[in-house]
């Protein structure tokens, strides 16, 4: 199993869209939220992507740029900060 965290930001026509169930349901990628901030123009989210492989969690951030999702990956001391 692969597992890798990342901040998304979402653009404001896309923050009450399900784009997280949205990828689940495509590809088979658990996800696990660690921290959110909405706000009226923007979200942003700190999560923790695990997939059987590389391929498959690269396919995933490939999936949410797609939707329009900004996907920066993080570091472990930047996720437990």
């Amino acid at each position: 199993m692969s597992k890798r965290q990342f901040e998304l930001i979402y653009p404001t026509h896309l923050i009450k869209e399900p784009v997280l169930y949205q990828m689940s349901k495509t590809l088979d990628v658990v996800f696990n939220i660690r921290r959110a901030k909405v706000t009226p123009k923007t979200g942003e989210i700190v999560l923790e992507l695990e997939a059987a492989d590389d391929k498959l969690l690269e396919q995933a951030v490939q999936f949410l740029s797609g939707k329009g999702v900004t996907v920066e990956p993080l570091n472990h001391t930047t996720l437990e900060s």
